[in-house]
């Protein structure tokens, strides 16, 4: 039986660029609810309003260090912090609802990727076989 031969380009690459921009996207929507919850939440205290505009710093700067082996777990954790924000509004932890959905489909993305590469299933993976 043949090793399964390597990707020819890094399948990883796209994934970590999906993750950064997912996280650009998540910062853009919570700095987007700071306007919802001034209006709607009861005004815009000092406690939460730092809280929101840290989260999106942190999402910002999460987004240029996706190429860490300890990214996975820091997207996460971020994802645990919107939801924590439900005690600022309701507004904020469905945001973190949404966004728990998308990041478990990411998830589910890699499981896929991990597992087709791993049998060798890769369109690059399979060109490479044949020319063998």
């Amino acid at each position: 039986m043949s090793a399964v031969p390597p990707p020819a380009t890094d399948p990883w690459k796209g994934f970590r660029g999906v993750m950064a921009g997912t996280l650009i996207l998540e910062a853009i929507v919570v700095l987007l609810a700071l306007p919802v919850v001034g209006s709607v939440g009861g005004g815009v205290t000092w406690l939460s309003g730092t809280y929101l505009v840290v989260l999106a710093l942190l999402m910002i700067l999460g987004a240029g260090l996706q190429r860490k082996p300890w990214a996975i777990p820091f997207n996460l954790g971020l994802q645990v912090l919107v939801l924590a924000g439900t005690f600022i509004h309701l507004s904020i932890g469905i945001i973190g609802l949404v966004f728990a959905a998308v990041w478990a489909f990411i998830l589910m993305l890699r499981y896929d990727v991990q597992r087709r590469m791993d049998a060798g299933l890769l369109p690059s993976q399979r060109m490479r076989r044949t020319q063998s």
